[in-house]
């Protein structure tokens, strides 16, 4: 199977008959994916279709692709957070997600993922533990330190209330990225689907090389990928 610029495998014939049928014509509620505890319907599926908005459902179950490729040899450890994180945090402060990291211990992570969706557009925020660097990363090029602070305020919180270690603010750099080193989006529907390449890019150590023209195909891989519960 040919690989394009290392975006990947290409979509072969069988892929496409397969793509095609799930994008199609059935009950919205029909579940085409079980796994990681949540269910894709063919509802969810269609927000893969060009021109649609992805859901949480399929970006919830892409991070969650994302953390199971992570595991594999070669690749940094990854915790990916459910896209009502932030949400749910700013709203309701550490108490109101401090369960959702029991069975984790993020320090131990090299990097963590944190989909934002705010006023209708989705963008993301990587925390790099090595470097201790909390970026943010968005396909029309907006900077928000509002919400780096954020996530800077939810690691103390964690780090008190797990290690009883607090962290050194003069020791972590938060930025947003200048939207001319980073792919932008051409249209007002893919923001979703640039939220999830960056953060399948930058969990594989490579360079952000993709761009708006990749995205009919980067669907039709998720489809794929959504399908089978394996990344390409």
């Amino acid at each position: 199977m040919g690989r394009g610029l290392d975006h990947g495998p290409d979509v072969t014939a069988d892929m496409e008959k397969e793509i095609r049928s799930a994008l199609g014509p059935g009950p919205e509620d029909e579940v085409l994916s079980c796994a990681f505890k949540l269910r894709i319907t063919r509802g969810d599926m269609q927000t893969l279709k060009e021109t649609q908005w992805l859901n949480d459902e399929v970006i919830n179950f892409y991070m969650s692709l994302l953390m199971e490729r992570n595991q594999n040899e070669g690749y940094p450890s990854v915790h990916a957070f459910n896209t009502f994180f932030y949400t749910k945090f700013k709203c309701g402060g550490y108490r109101s997600v401090k369960r959702w990291t029991q069975a984790v211990n993020l320090f131990v992570k090299e990097l963590i993922l944190v989909p934002i969706h705010l006023d209708m557009h989705w963008s993301l925020v990587v925390v790099d533990l090595r470097k201790k660097h909390i970026v943010y990363l968005d396909s029309m090029g907006q900077k928000r330190p509002d919400v780096l602070e954020m996530i800077f305020q939810y690691l103390q919180d964690e780090s008190k209330a797990r290690r009883n270690i607090d962290l050194n603010p003069l020791e972590w750099r938060q930025y947003s990225m200048p939207a001319e080193e980073i792919p932008q989006q051409q249209d007002g529907n893919d923001c979703g689907m640039f939220t999830c390449k960056y953060a399948d890019y930058i969990s594989r150590g490579q360079p952000l090389t993709f761009s708006q023209q990749h995205m009919p195909l980067f669907r039709k891989k998720m489809v794929w990928e959504i399908l089978h519960k394996r990344l390409l």
